[in-house]
């Protein structure tokens, strides 16, 4: 078989938002749906929104932008005060006060869903491999199916300081777990390809556990063993499209097929959650949190040394569980950190539904949410990453 073409974030996630598909079995065109001049010779032109052209109309002062002449209202709306739940915000003298409040009013609008308490934990399989400890787990939420998690360890009884890492959302929400764990010789190929062009062919959670962590990998809301099944859809032709479900043979035909039904239903998803008056981040908290009981009642882990990190999606979940949990320790966001401005008039299109929570921004901004607890937080972002705009990244950092 021909090697995987490596390809970039940036092309990967245009591609993936857009509802396409990628096949390690392609031998030129990583995209085969893609026609190579698209994926790449326009690729530049498709992240930089200020090489389009003018349409002649009114001038902005923010320059080309998603809200087109309505770009400079809604960034005067933004501002750049500090939003009143900032503790840069003058009204804040005392942190402990204003950490009270900002938390308070950030878990109000992320409406998390009950969950339930420590959920009763069933042990489905324990071996070992490379000189690690993998436990496959599972446990059942008041709603929907059944989650899987794999906790890797290192051979012993500890204690060991625990992480809950967070699998991406990479466009690909038939995988979730295994896209950053490696159980056995054996693995599906799509898996050696994500973790080669995005965690550089090494498998985070192992690498992790190899360093003396006992590391838990849990699927989440909408991803792998929590995915939603197109079978469970109404049967419309705007609700199924051309999709369907993943037989246990786990083709990549079929997995691509149904890694495109589920991005073309994301919007679907995200406004199901709006009317029912919730939020996905919030449901992610919830969730996040559960399994973060399920690691700290372990009695080979030190429930006082807990931590968590992610890449893209799962840097997203880091941000919300740092800030919202006071038992997380430390946090590493990699991938994703920016500014509420950022997405507001560059890169929300680019984006998936599951960043967003209605009137937050008026509050605080995206990276403050991270700073809540106090706690420790190691950001590692790309100076080269399109799906960001730079000056926006230094700007979070500095708040």
């Amino acid at each position: 078989m021909k090697k995987s073409k490596s390809i970039t974030r940036r092309q990967f996630v245009k591609f993936a938002t857009s509802g396409g598909t990628t096949d390690d079995t392609s031998s030129e065109n990583p995209f085969p749906n893609v026609s190579s001049s698209e994926a790449s010779s326009s690729e530049s032109n498709y992240f930089n929104i200020s090489s389009a052209p003018s349409s002649g109309n009114t001038p902005s002062s923010v320059g080309l932008n998603l809200l087109a002449e309505y770009g400079d209202w809604a960034d005067g709306l933004y501002g750049e005060e500090p939003g009143e739940l900032s503790f840069r915000h003058d009204d804040w003298t005392n942190i402990e006060e204003w950490k009270t409040a900002a938390k308070q009013r950030v878990s109000n609008l992320l409406v998390r869903p009950d969950t339930g308490g420590v959920p009763n934990i069933t042990v489905i399989d324990t071996h070992h491999y490379e000189g690690l400890v993998i436990e496959d787990l599972s446990w059942q939420l008041p709603y929907g199916p059944e989650t899987r998690a794999y906790l890797v360890k290192p051979v012993g009884d500890g204690p060991f300081p625990g992480i809950i890492a967070m699998h991406d959302h990479g466009g690909n929400k038939y995988f979730g777990r295994r896209k950053i764990t490696r159980t056995s010789a054996s693995m599906h190929s799509m898996m050696k390809s994500h973790q080669t062009n995005f965690y550089g062919g090494r498998a985070l959670a192992n690498e992790l556990a190899k360093l003396g962590f006992a590391v838990l990998v849990p699927d989440v809301f909408t991803f792998a063993s929590r995915r939603m099944l197109w079978s469970d859809t109404p049967d419309k032709p705007e609700v199924r499209r051309s999709g369907r479900d993943v037989t246990s043979a786990e083709s990549n035909s079929h997995i691509n097929q149904y890694n495109t039904w589920a991005a073309q239903h994301e919007h679907i998803t995200a406004k199901s959650l709006f009317s029912a008056g919730l939020t996905w981040p919030g449901i992610f908290l919830a969730e996040d949190q559960r399994a973060l009981d399920v690691l700290a009642s372990r009695p080979e882990v030190d429930e006082d040394k807990l931590g968590c990190i992610g890449l893209s999606g799962g840097g997203l979940r880091t941000v919300i569980l740092t800030g919202m949990d006071d038992r997380i320790k430390a946090g590493v966001c990699a991938g994703m950190m920016t500014t509420w401005r950022d997405y507001m008039l560059h890169h929300s299109f680019i984006h998936t539904w599951m960043v967003f929570v209605p009137h937050l921004p008026r509050y605080m901004d995206y990276s403050e949410i991270f700073s809540l607890n106090l706690t420790p937080c190691l950001v590692l972002n790309n100076n080269s990453d399109q799906i960001f705009d730079l000056g926006e990244m230094q700007k979070a950092e500095q708040k």
